[in-house]
């Protein structure tokens, strides 16, 4: 999810611009003005700027030159309603990304913030990059079940080979499927992910595929579907077990002929997409109850991944807990603290559910909380147990005034972990807590969860 600030004086243009980017799930911000937009920019970090030429109580150009003064990085997109040649090449030498003139093309503009992210990615990547020697990928252990992952990425990577990558959730499927995109021939392009079980069944096809204006209700402008939007590149389909049997024949069509067609178009779209899949779930078994298709399993694994679970390879917990304190400080501004043997050994025992990703988690809980200068084994113990008091309930939520307010407290807390226990997939934290899809999804919007 990238962060876009708007800065447009036309109430219309920017709720429009909100819609599209919000769609695609972005986090929006909108500025009326100049002023106002240099003032939350700091606070707001955009990934993208989106800038309107023509403002009140300060140009957009003036804008343009403040932001690239305070933010060397800054990606600027220029809008203009009196579009010149003049303004344009103004604009670029004060170090606009692009300039697009309205009335705005939904295609033109997806294409410009794909590029836009694209470069902003690469630059922040270059800043992520690590090059400690047991790294590679960005995957880090040197046991024996790690290591037969690389090699598997090592050998199929520079491929063109359809992989379908399995493992429980938080081992790092995700991570294994941008190593392969950055070892393979379209390295360049872009690697756009799908995440199958946090769309609703109803809107799967529109996502994949794009739609055209006035296709369904809701469908206000043409939208580029991932498909075409991963042309020459990789497209990762994660948690496929999720998809509807109707997506998956279009899915199996797409990948038999290389043609996708938008949801209300007419005329096929040719692409050319490697696909890389990933899931927790068992699709032979899935196939035995119906509910994914057989034909499109065999498309899918030409090459199976298995990415072993934190228990299977325990003896990377030392490594990975010395790799996520050296991130910790820059993801949430905290000192470095170092972990003692007494700490490894205690965070060695768990068996660790949600595998790498709630590792990673309670390394920086641990680095914030803990008071001295280093993490100790009192440090984890104290965390296992932290904040609860002799009812096992949490302090804070002790303290809340009213049953309503405990209630609601209360099913926020259990619908996020649960959330988060299932990486996020809605349709089986559904299933695993009792309830209708449709109602989780309620929920989640009612308390305002969103995804880390």
């Amino acid at each position: 999810m990238a962060r876009i600030l708007i800065i447009d004086d036309e109430e219309s243009v920017g709720e429009a611009l909100r819609q599209v980017f919000e769609y695609e799930g972005h986090r929006v911000h909108l500025c009326s003005n100049g002023p106002a937009g240099l003032i939350d920019y700091p606070d707001f970090s955009p990934d993208v700027t989106f800038l309107d030429v023509k403002l009140p109580k300060m140009d957009g150009i003036e804008v343009l030159e403040r932001i690239r003064q305070a933010d060397a990085g800054a990606v600027v997109v220029m809008i203009s309603g009196h579009g010149t040649i003049g303004t344009a090449v103004k604009a670029t030498r004060n170090g606009a990304f692009d300039f697009l003139e309205k009335p705005l093309d939904t295609n033109r503009l997806l294409v410009t913030l794909r590029n836009a992210l694209m470069v902003r990615g690469l630059s922040d990547s270059v800043e992520r990059l690590t090059h400690e020697i047991e790294i590679h990928h960005g995957i880090v252990g040197g046991s024996r079940a790690i290591k037969q992952v690389l090699q598997d990425i090592e050998k199929v990577g520079g491929t063109d080979a359809p992989v379908l990558i399995t493992g429980e959730n938080g081992t790092g499927k995700e991570l294994t499927a941008r190593a392969l995109h950055r070892r393979s021939t379209r390295a360049e392009q872009l690697f756009v992910e799908v995440n199958c079980a946090a769309i609703p069944s109803e809107l799967i096809e529109s996502e994949l595929f794009g739609h055209v204006k006035g296709s369904f209700t809701g469908a206000v402008a043409d939208r580029m579907g991932k498909f075409e939007q991963a042309h020459k590149g990789t497209l990762f389909l994660d948690e496929v077990g999720d998809m509807s049997l109707a997506a998956q024949a279009k899915v199996l069509r797409a990948l038999q002929g290389g043609d996708i067609t938008p949801v209300g178009g007419a005329r096929p779209v040719s692409v050319d997409v490697r696909v890389i899949a990933a899931t927790n779930k068992d699709l032979y078994e899935l196939i035995d109850r119906s509910e994914f298709r057989e034909d499109l399993l065999h498309r899918l694994n030409m090459v199976t991944i298995r990415v072993p679970s934190l228990r299977e390879r325990s003896e990377d917990i030392p490594m990975l807990v010395r790799h996520f304190a050296e991130l910790t400080p820059g993801t949430y501004g905290v000192p470095h603290k170092h972990f003692s043997d007494g700490a490894l050994e205690a965070l060695a025992q768990p068996d660790w559910p949600g595998n790498v990703r709630q590792l990673k988690n309670a390394v920086a809980r641990l680095m914030i909380l803990s008071p001295g200068d280093q993490v100790e084994r009192r440090d984890v113990t104290r965390l296992a147990t932290a904040g609860t008091a002799e009812t096992g309930v949490p302090e804070s939520m002790m303290a809340l005034e009213t049953l309503n307010e405990f209630k609601e407290a209360a099913e926020k807390a259990f619908i996020a972990e649960k959330l988060r226990d299932y990486d996020w997939n809605v349709s089986e934290a559904a299933k695993r807590m009792g309830m209708a899809r449709s109602n989780l999804y309620k929920k989640i919007e009612r308390h305002g969860l969103e995804r880390e």
